[in-house]
């Protein structure tokens, strides 16, 4: 299965590409965070980035509630 971060099956062992597939994740977490942090100092509301995210503003307020 090849995906846009290009996870695909070339080269590597299995357990190689989990752990691709593991740091890839945690990029991505970092980089919503950061994201997310940058939305509410710019003075988006919960609502609006949920709308973006595909989740629901409280689901948001739970996880980053701190920042902003």
């Amino acid at each position: 299965m090849r995906t846009a971060l290009n996870l695909g099956d070339e080269g590597g062992t299995p357990i190689e590409r989990l752990a691709r597939v593991a740091t890839a994740k945690s990029e991505i977490a970092r980089a919503e965070a950061a994201e997310v942090r940058r939305a509410r100092l710019a003075g988006m509301s919960w609502a609006e980035i949920g709308r973006v995210l595909g989740v629901s503003k409280q689901a948001l307020h739970k996880k980053y509630g701190k920042v902003g």
